[in-house]
């Protein structure tokens, strides 16, 4: 399961998907830094390449994971940085509901398991107990610019892209930030970023049931309309 850097641009594009369970297997930081340095060939407006990435492993991971999970079991308030908005309805709501059926389907979670449901809620938190965690953040002086969280969710498409060229899978998630003392605490991060996204990262465990998921998108049909075209 993966990508390898012989295939295709659309083969990467067509066979990625988001994955939420990892092999216990360390990735080294040539390999990270050369996935970054393709990431970063993103387009960003007027050139301001907003973004940050703080890329963490190891005991302050292990750290971020315990002080994520022991908040939200106490009922700690979400205290991320990026805005979310409100929740979703409509249409919107229904597909997010299809890939929750389609996730605890997979891994054999019934409707009325809270356990196991809960579990998999931790896991966020837990950054998907993944061996590489990728902070994404903004610079705060452009924080009231579209164009930067735009550029920002750019790069972050390119490095999920970029990484399972290299075999590496990833799922950007906003569980893994929602404590975001926890998390600027412990990554280090500087009070002039913006705590933006997280990024799970690491070897795709075949095992993992969730990890076959693909997600239904919508048609070219759906989500276009072509002007002027004969």
């Amino acid at each position: 399961m993966g990508g390898s850097p012989d295939q295709t641009y659309s083969q990467i594009v067509l066979t990625r998907r988001s994955i939420r369970g990892y092999l216990d297997r360390a990735v080294p930081r040539a390999l990270i830094e050369e996935v970054l340095a393709m990431a970063m060939r993103s387009p960003t407006s007027m050139n301001t390449q907003p973004w940050h990435f703080h890329v963490i492993t190891g005991e302050p991971l292990d750290r971020i994971r315990k002080g994520n999970t022991e908040n939200i079991l106490a009922g700690v308030p979400d205290s991320r940085e990026f805005r979310r908005g409100h929740a979703f309805e409509g249409v919107h709501r229904e597909r997010q509901v299809e890939v929750a059926k389609q996730l605890f389907g997979a891994m054999g979670i019934e409707r009325d398991d809270k356990e196991g449901r809960q579990d998999w809620v931790l896991r966020g938190f837990r950054q998907f107990d993944a061996p590489v965690c990728v902070i994404v953040t903004y610079d705060r002086e452009l924080g009231d610019s579209d164009d930067t969280a735009f550029d920002c969710g750019a790069v972050t498409t390119a490095l999920v892209n970029a990484a399972w060229s290299r075999g590496l899978g990833c799922v950007i998630n906003s569980q893994g930030i929602m404590q975001s003392p926890v998390v600027r605490e412990h990554a280090n991060i500087p009070d002039d970023q913006v705590i933006m996204k997280a990024v799970a990262m690491g070897w795709p465990d075949p095992d993992f049931p969730a990890n076959a998921v693909v997600s239904k998108r919508k048609s070219v049909a759906e989500a276009a309309r072509f002007v002027g075209f004969e």
